[in-house]
């Protein structure tokens, strides 16, 4: 039987596959979601069991809550036939995707996009797991650096982000009971495919970027996935409520 299990959305690629791997080298089991990204998703349950662990992966659309109660059922069943458990421990609410659009341009499409993925998603998938979530557990939700530090485009994503990062301080306080601690991450800017990976890719941003970061680079998805596993041990079990600034010193 696994110690700890993590529930964690998106997980197939950039942080999310960080993150898995992360705490599966803590010896924690992994059940990551993936929307579309199966091959992904069985490359990264196949690295996890070589490193000694367990996992399995689900899809899930995390912008249509219609799909989280046989989403729910779903991981009950994976829980009991996989892990031997009833019960998870830590969810990290990760999935998500970008928009690069001034506000005066942004469709009402492209509002619904946001808002359900980033803030509809999140609130409903944990409340449809919570029957499945430990007394103790975690929950860890998935903030972004553009809740402080501004560039004309991505207004509506960093106000989805502002959104759930509130959401969260009330969650703590309404599972305190449970002794459910919920937190945020947010980080900074990252070399990952997300936003098309111009991060990443573009030379001139990145190290216009860099310039910003009082650590002299722009991050890594390593640098969040250890974040996360820190964030969610027992050494870190008297934050609640709180929001974790995981940027190397951006715009500070």
């Amino acid at each position: 039987m696994t110690n700890k299990i993590a529930i964690i959305t998106g997980a197939s690629r950039g942080l999310g596959r960080s993150m898995a791997l992360h705490l599966a080298k803590r010896g924690v089991g992994v059940i990551g979601t993936y929307r579309s990204g199966a091959a992904e998703a069985e490359t990264l349950r196949q690295e996890i069991e070589a490193l000694g662990g367990k996992s399995a992966m689900i899809a899930l659309d995390v912008s249509a809550s219609a799909g989280f109660p046989a989403f729910a059922e779903t991981v009950a069943d994976t829980l009991r036939t996989q892990f031997g458990r009833e019960r998870f421990d830590y969810l990290v609410n990760n999935a998500g995707h970008g928009l690069h659009a001034l506000l005066t341009d942004t469709t009402e499409a492209q509002f619904d996009s946001i808002i359900d993925t980033h803030l509809r998603g999140p609130i409903f998938l944990t409340q449809k797991l919570l029957p499945l979530i430990e007394d103790g557990g975690r929950i860890l939700n998935v903030s972004s650096g553009f809740v402080r530090v501004t560039m004309a485009g991505y207004g509506l994503y960093a106000a989805a982000k502002a959104a759930i990062q509130t959401m969260t301080k009330f969650m703590a306080v309404e599972l305190g009971a449970r002794q459910i601690r919920v937190n945020t991450i947010s980080p900074g800017a990252i070399e990952t495919d997300f936003g098309g990976g111009v991060v990443r890719d573009d030379e001139h941003v990145n190290a216009f970027v860099a310039q910003t970061i009082a650590l002299g680079r722009v991050g890594q998805a390593d640098d969040i996935g250890g974040a996360v596993a820190a964030i969610l041990s027992d050494e870190m079990g008297w934050a609640n409520g709180a929001t974790f600034d995981v940027s190397g010193g951006q715009a500070v």
